[in-house]
This record gives structure tokens, sequence and C-alpha cells, in this order.
């Protein structure tokens, strides 16, 4: 064979410019994409010896391996794969963006394929030149006439071919660093990359630092001829050489799993393989509340894990990771054009070898057939979701206060899961039951038709709580940060319903008996003046009414629809504060069965009267919301008088 000297034909010039610059988003991809090379080779190889096209050693070990040497500054990929003649290497390498892979396809499509080509991109040799002065490639074809071929390019359009010395079937590329990336000469960086990109790979890889490699080899020698005969020394250093590789690949593990769990059959797979491997993909130890295992074949190919996890909202961020793969090979996390954004939340990994990447594959192209694996995936969510709650209800109810939120966020987000999860959406109520919306409404029908009362915060609304729970009426618990925009969402579905917070409003259930309307505009005018001045809201509306509960000298109520207001009017000023919105949605109901409130009603003009009225206006907030720290300070003051002054009046009657 005769040596060759050459322009790589391209179609675009400067083009190796554009590769190290903009072809590749990462830099580090280039590791991928020439490790999937080597796992093409070898898929190609093992797919024509199982058409007898091929004939390999007897029980061959498939591997790449992956060779570092800091000293020498190059990063090597070896495969005993297919190899290269020639004329191969000429088309392939030397004619850019021309997929070897996509023709060895089509030359075969229609025979039984056994096993997936990875690589159909074209360009993924070409990375090597992202991080590389020279690169050189080592191949040698599987076909027995074959000569091997020494390739080498020294990072322009021209290169260098002729007959090699390679004596194994495969290929080896050595790529020789530049200064600017000599990070990939350390074997924990290509390491690292390794396990996030080809962590998954169905061929064994396999990495090895050559420097360290060849030092132990040296040692081992070296001691060797310390313990030796000087006659015996050149035999026993062969032997003990070999002793050593030996050992050493005794000893060592591929980096990658080659058959990952969601290629497995589901029936095959336990509980805690599961769990294991959501703990060894995520780094998540907290258990996964369940998991969904997608298996499609047609129209298109997916296979995949989801894991619905626990979370702590008050903690953890609302948002998952949700790996995409392509034939075991990563692409990219939470990539939104194929996986439903409300599902970003969760944690999994998907593989769908007919996702049409680009030449980076980080980004669709086809967004029709997108669409339809997006679709896919929602559904068997929604199935998995409404299978459980048809029969597994209370596994359902007990899962429910962590599931909500990524539930209540798919229905926000799409359409059609809320369709499916419509009549499977449940909430707990006072008594710590769950009820779906319909039974809520129903049970609630007599004391108040079509008003749905929530629950935002327990603690703040404890005492309105305590309210219903006596007068036996009912609210459901609405306490998540997504709960404010569903409530919106539920209104819009049910417009007949109206939903109230349970501080918005005073059921008919809750009073003793109607308060005459001159009698609440006497007292209203007497009292108004007193509990502006001892709220500080010039703004303060006022109610009179008879409650129950005669303990019970005031209750804030908050208005529903003023308060949205206000608390919207809050979020687009950007957290700022708008007291003129808030102090507007409040309404202070004065109970005149209670003899507090009989107190100022005889002394409202009197002095002795406001810290009174303070304190009742700043009870009646404090079972709502917690006080500023004004108000707080000067409320624990007053409160320490009060104490005092009744401990007094306590020492004078004994």
């Amino acid at each position: 064979m005769a040596a060759k000297e050459g322009s790589l034909s391209i179609n675009s010039e400067n083009i190796f410019p554009i590769i190290k610059k903009w072809l590749y988003s990462d830099h580090d991809i280039f590791i991928r994409e020439l490790i999937s090379n080597g796992v093409d080779a070898i898929s190609k190889i093992r797919q024509l010896s199982s058409l007898g096209e091929a004939e390999l050693p007897e029980g061959e070990k498939y591997r790449v391996d992956v060779l570092v040497s800091p000293a020498d500054k190059t990063l090597t990929f070896v495969d005993n794969g297919i190899g290269m003649t020639f004329e191969e290497v000429e088309k392939y390498i030397n004619q850019i963006a021309f997929s070897g892979a996509a023709e060895f396809l089509e030359k075969y499509k229609d025979k039984d394929q056994t096993e997936q080509i990875i690589g159909h991109f074209g360009l993924g040799f070409y990375s090597a030149f992202m991080v590389s002065d020279k690169v050189v490639i080592e191949t040698k074809s599987y076909r027995e006439d074959a000569a091997p071929v020494l390739w080498t390019c020294e990072g322009g359009t021209t290169f260098e071919m002729e007959e090699g010395t390679y004596a194994e079937r495969g290929t080896r590329i050595t790529l020789y660093l530049s200064e600017d990336s000599l990070e990939f000469a350390n074997e924990m960086r290509v390491r690292d990359v390794i396990q996030k990109y080809c962590a998954f790979m169905p061929v064994e890889i396999y990495l090895t630092n050559e420097d360290k490699a060849k030092e132990a080899v040296k040692d081992a020698v070296v001691q060797d001829k310390k313990k030796e005969e000087d006659d015996l020394i050149g035999d026993v250093s062969e032997d003990v050489s070999d002793d050593a590789e030996e050992k050493e690949e005794k000893q060592e593990e591929p980096l990658n799993d080659i058959h990952p769990l969601w290629t497995r059959n589901p029936s095959d797979v336990t509980d805690e393989e599961y769990k294991d491997f959501f703990q060894h993909v995520f780094l998540d130890f907290k258990e996964p509340l369940f998991w969904i295992h997608l298996n499609m074949d047609y129209p298109f190919r997916l296979k995949g894990i989801l894991y619905f996890p626990r979370i702590n909202p008050n903690v953890d961020p609302f948002e998952g990771k949700v790996k995409l793969f392509n034939n075991q090979v990563f692409v990219a996390d939470n990539i939104r054009e194929v996986i439903p954004e409300f599902l970003l939340t969760l944690k999994g990994v998907i593989d769908c070898p007919d996702l049409p990447l680009n030449v980076s594959r980080s980004a669709l192209q086809n967004d029709g057939f997108v669409k339809k694996i997006s679709e896919y995936i929602t559904k068997k969510v929604a199935d998995k979701l409404t299978g459980m709650y048809k029969t597994e209800k209370e596994k359902y109810e007990g899962l429910w206060e962590d599931l909500s939120p990524f539930v209540k966020f798919g229905c926000l987000k799409d359409p059609k899961f809320e369709e499916k999860m419509h009549d499977y959406m449940i909430y707990k109520n006072i008594e710590g039951k769950f009820l779906t919306l319909p039974e809520y409404l129903e049970a609630a029908k007599e004391k108040h038709e079509n008003t749905v009362y929530y629950i935002s915060d327990a603690e703040l609304q404890a005492s309105y709580i305590e309210m219903f729970k006596k007068e036996g009426m009912d609210a459901l618990y609405m306490t998540h940060n997504i709960d404010n925009p569903f409530i919106s969402t539920l209104e819009m579905k049910n417009e007949n319903v109206k939903f109230l917070r349970i501080d918005a409003d005073l059921s008919a259930n809750m009073q003793d008996e109607e308060v005459a309307e001159e009698e609440a505009k006497t007292a209203s005018e007497k009292l108004l003046p007193l509990m502006k001045k001892a709220s500080g809201n010039e703004n303060l509306k006022l109610d009179m009414k008879k409650l129950k509960d005669a303990d019970m000298p005031a209750l804030l109520l908050v208005s529903e629809q003023e308060r949205r207001m206000a608390e919207m009017m809050k979020a687009y000023s950007f957290g700022g504060d708008l007291p003129d919105y808030a102090k507007n949605a409040e309404t202070l109901v004065m109970n005149l069965k209670s003899s507090l409130v009989q107190y100022l009603l005889e002394n409202a003009e009197k002095e002795e009267a406001v810290p009174v009225a303070e304190e009742i206006y700043d009870l009646a907030v404090l079972a709502n919301q917690p006080l500023s720290a004004d108000r707080l300070t000067a409320f624990i003051s007053r409160t320490g008088k009060f104490l005092l002054h009744a401990a007094s009046a306590d020492q004078k009657d004994e």
C-alpha cells in the first residue's frame, strides 16, 4: 500500500476552527464521541459475527480502553471492534461528515439486527480536534486480507496516511493534547467525564493511567532482579512482567454498567434494585415514593424509569433531574422538548434510540415526533397514578401529601394531564380524611353550598379551625406554595363553586343571632375611631356580630378577593411591601356578646379603653398572622401590665 498525503474532503472552508470552538457546547463531549465510536465498532463486529460474515476468536472479550498519559500529554482510545481498511479510512475519515454508521445500517437494514448502532452523527470523530494539536489513528480491519493503516493529522486540513504496524483487530486513536486542554491528561478528570456520559454504555469501558502502569511493571521487574540469580534475570523479569500485567487485569473493573436497570424486564427487577439504582444515580438517599418503569417498542422505542422522590418542600428545591439517553449514551439532563415540563420535578432516566438529535446531541429537531414521546410519558404517569387510586387507594392516600405538589403542577402545566387526573385529585379535610372535591361539596351543601373553605397555614389559622370544628363545618388543607395558583385553576374548572380561605368569611353557623341594623350601626360608630387608633390602620373596617363563642372578643377576616389582589401586587413589586392593599383586605369582626367589647362600648371615649382595644386587636391579628416587630414588643409589655394588674386585684380580694 503506497503512502498517501492529501487534504481532507470538506464542503465548508476552515471547518476545523468551527469544530474546535462552536460545534460542541461542552469540550469534554469529545470523550463521549470517541468512546461511542469504539462501541459502534464493536457493535458492528458482533453483528457481522452473528450473521456469519466475520470469524472471531472463541470467547473474545469486547472492550473500550481509555489510556491517559500525563507525561506524554496524550489521551488514547482503543477498541477491538470492526477496524478499518485503507479505503474505509479514506471514505469515513478523510471525507468529513460522511456517516459510516448510516451506510452500515442501510446495508444491513433487512437483516436481523441484535444491537443498535449508537453513532450516526458523522462528525463525532472530529470532536477530537477541539482538544488536540495532533491526532493519530492506527487501525486494522477484521478482513483477513486488509493491511493495517496509520493516519496522522496535525490540526489542519492535511493528513498523511500509510501502511501501519498495528497488529490487533480494531482501532487505536491517540490525541496529542493542546496546551489549553491538558486537563484531559488527568486521570480523575477523564474518569469524571466517562462516568458523566458513558456510565451505561453497552460495552465495558476501562481507564488506565499509562504512566502508572509502566511504573508498576518496572518496579516489579526491579524487585525481582534483587531476588533472582543473574543467569535467570532475563526470563524471570519477563515472567514477572507478565504476572504484573495479569494481576493488574484481575483487579481492574469497568467504569460502566452495560446492563442498566431500565433495559431489564420490570418483572425481573426487585424493589431493592430500583431503590439502589435511584441512590446510585442521583445520590439521593431518601427512599423514593414509587417509580414507573417505561417500556415501549412501537411507534417508537423508549425505555426508562421515573421516580417520584420524597422531598421536604421547606428545604429541597422543587425540581428534579431526568437524564436523557440515546442507546445508553447520555445526552443531557432535563431536555424540555422530550420530557413534559411538570415531570422535570421528578428524577429518572429515559432512553430513546429514535430521538432526532442534532450534531452535538444536545437539541432536538423533529417537534412532531418529540411531542408524541412527551404525550406517551405523560399518559404513563397518569395511568400509574389513576391505577393506584383505583386499586391501592390506601397507599395512594398515604402518599398524597408528598405526591400532590407534583400532580398539581402537572395539572397547571398540562391540560391533558389535568383531564386524566381530574376525578382522582384528593384533599385532606379538618378531620384528616381524604375527599375528592365533589365529595366535600356534597357533605357541606347543607351548611355552605358551593363554597369550599380551605386552610393555607394550619398554625396561623388554628383558632379558625377550632371554630369550624365546633360548628361541625369542614375545610380542606391547601398549604403548599403551589396551591395558590392551583385554586385559580379549580375555580375555572368549577365555575359555580366559590373558594374562600378559612379566615375570609364568617359563616352564619358561627353566629348566635342576627344583630339589628340599628344596633350594629350605633356600635360601629362608637368603636370605629377607637379601633382605628388601636390598630394604627385608618382603613380598618368593622363588622358587628353576635358570635356563639362569647370568650372571643374579635375576629379578623381577610377578604378573599382583596387579599389575592394584595398578594398579586406584592409579587409584581418583587417582594416589596404594599401595606395599603393588605390593610384594605382586613375586616375586624367585633363580638357584641363579649364582655370586653361591651366594656369598650361603655368606655370608648376614655383613655383607659385604648390599651384594651389594642390588646383585642393584637389578639385578633395573632390568630391570623404574626405581629410586626414593633407591635409584638408593645403587645408583650402591655400583656405583662395586664397580668400584674390582675394579680394585684386578686390579692386585694383575698
